[in-house]
């Protein structure tokens, strides 16, 4: 965890300073050739010229610092009826990988961020995101989901829109490693957020969504497949997180994974609680419920969120309930 920005409020809560933080922060760094910015509504026409090895990985974590709600402002995450949407397989003919023997179980008990060693469409699903924030490179995290659109990326709601102007430039990289892009680079038509993270970016609706522009005339799902999803699931699940992080200890150059069982947050969001150190860049990551470790499939059940400054070790994200599905549908539309 790091250290809040200058100019960002401290505000206490009892004897805990009530301040929520990314992950990890993020330094500027000012493309030298910046294009016309994209739009919201506009895909950037050539992410490969834009976003090359090098600047995919002078990217920094977005940095989110936001001051704590005063006391009962807090109310509970509308919910409705359950929804689960089942993962769906690539497509396409993958490149095919030389027979392996089967794996080990890898997750004997709690992992709270180490390397995901293992297979299956969790290393195509999931994938870096960049995008341009107040004229630095930055990143996040972020995952593929089934969709009547095959387009459905989600993530933070901050990794698409914060401090009231949307991120431009903005790309999703499934299968991101070390500056290469293994399924290409898929630029997004339209980015979108909870109507509480629209408006006035509540922390518990920090959720955000992006429909991307087919590539090659392929669309996202049809290459890489698709991850289920389940909301209104409930609390104390046992879940496991993925995501790029790009602070220290870590470099954004593979994906890292945390597990065990979630606790609802006890202090000031409806978030899901899990114990992982996770820096900045891993901020959009998919949480997943029923998770299968040998064929890298699961429902996702919330993003990478945040993290308190006083609380080490441990990352929050937010609750999938009737907004964050909405958001979903909305997608779908889009």
């Amino acid at each position: 965890m790091t250290r809040p920005r200058q100019g960002i409020p401290a505000v206490a809560a009892g004897a805990l300073l009530a301040l929520l933080l990314p992950t990890g922060q993020a330094g500027a760094v000012t493309p030298q050739h910046t294009p016309r910015a994209a739009t919201a509504a506009s895909p950037l026409r050539t992410p490969d010229a834009f976003w090359t090895a090098d600047r995919m990985r002078a990217a920094t974590p977005l940095d989110l610092a936001i001051s704590a709600p005063e006391e009962g402002s807090s109310a509970a995450v509308p919910r409705s009826g359950p929804l689960t949407v089942l993962p769906t397989l690539p497509q396409l003919q993958l490149p095919k990988v030389p027979s392996l023997p089967p794996l080990p179980s890898l997750l004997p008990g709690v992992e709270t961020g180490g390397p995901w060693n293992g297979r299956g469409a969790v290393t195509r699903t999931t994938g870096r995101v960049f995008f341009t924030y107040q004229g630095r490179l930055a990143s996040c995290s972020g995952d593929a989901v089934t969709g009547a659109n095959k387009s459905t990326v989600l993530t933070a709601g901050h990794c698409v829109k914060l401090g009231g102007a949307w991120h431009t430039h903005w790309v999703f990289v499934p299968g991101y490693h070390d500056g290469k892009a293994p399924y290409g680079k898929w630029a997004a038509a339209r980015t979108l957020s909870t109507p509480q993270w629209t408006a006035k970016e509540d922390i518990d609706y920090d959720v955000g969504a992006a429909v991307v522009a087919p590539l090659g005339g392929r669309k996202l799902t049809d290459v890489v497949g698709g991850q289920g999803l389940s909301f209104n699931s409930g609390y104390h699940r046992q879940m496991y997180a993925f995501g790029y992080p790009a602070a220290a200890p870590y470099d954004g150059s593979r994906l890292i994974y945390c597990s065990g069982a979630t606790l609802k947050d006890p202090l000031l969001s409806e978030d899901h609680g899990l114990p992982c150190n996770m820096t900045g860049g891993s901020s959009g990551g998919p949480w997943f419920t029923s998770f299968n470790e040998r064929t890298g499939t699961g429902l996702q059940s919330s993003v990478n969120s945040f993290g308190y400054q006083f609380l080490p070790n441990t990352m929050f994200g937010p609750y999938f309930g009737a907004d964050a599905k909405n958001l979903y549908t909305k997608a779908q539309k889009a």
